[in-house]
């Protein structure tokens, strides 16, 4: 599916719909973005009532932000473990139930070896981070809505998902996603299997 002309109305009802979960479960937000540049924040904040909700955001555009800030170890940006080391370093900077991140390239050049329209998207809640991994073809403004929307999406989904099971993976507009729940900052991750 193109989000040519139907992105930003996607992004709407997203967010609504995700506001309404929000509410109703009487959990708050924060967002950390990197990509978006403060898109999805927006996007959120544009809803109704938002304040009863919505801890706030982070613009973390530049590495150092990411780890200075958000507490994202050093290294790589465009990849899982940044994207679900911010949505964690956001939720509990914020002091947010849950934490959205998103990192990528959003073009129109490539970032090292990763090429435009690849992004990670995290959700922290329920004691997990979910973290998908996308492409998205197309101009800056197509990836980068598009980019808001998967990041809405995963939320809705992880929050009405609960404490117990996995995010359920929907595809992406333009591929299937996979998705990884990550362990939580200070947990020994060589534990864990996988």
């Amino acid at each position: 599916m193109s989000f040519v002309g139907t992105g930003r109305a996607r992004v709407e009802r997203a967010a609504h719909r995700l506001a309404q979960q929000v509410r109703a479960s009487g959990a708050t937000v924060a967002v950390a973005e990197s990509l978006t540049c403060g898109r999805i924040a927006s996007a959120l904040g544009a809803v109704p009532h938002s304040s009863d909700w919505l801890h706030g955001g982070v613009v973390a555009y530049v590495d150092e932000v990411k780890f200075a800030v958000l507490g994202v170890t050093p290294g790589p940006v465009v990849s899982r473990r940044c994207a679900a080391e911010m949505a964690e370093g956001v939720a509990a900077l914020l002091d947010a139930d849950i934490g959205i991140a998103v990192t990528g390239v959003g073009g129109p050049a490539h970032e090292g070896e990763d090429p435009p329209g690849t992004v990670f998207v995290a959700v922290h809640a329920h004691g997990g981070t979910a973290v998908e991994q996308r492409h998205f073809p197309g101009s800056t403004d197509v990836v980068l809505e598009a980019t808001v929307w998967a990041a809405l999406e995963l939320a809705y989904r992880r929050l009405t998902a609960g404490v117990s099971d996995s995010p359920t993976v929907s595809p992406s507009p333009s591929e299937p996603s996979r998705t990884r729940t990550a362990p939580r900052r200070g947990e020994d991750r060589r534990s864990r299997s996988r």
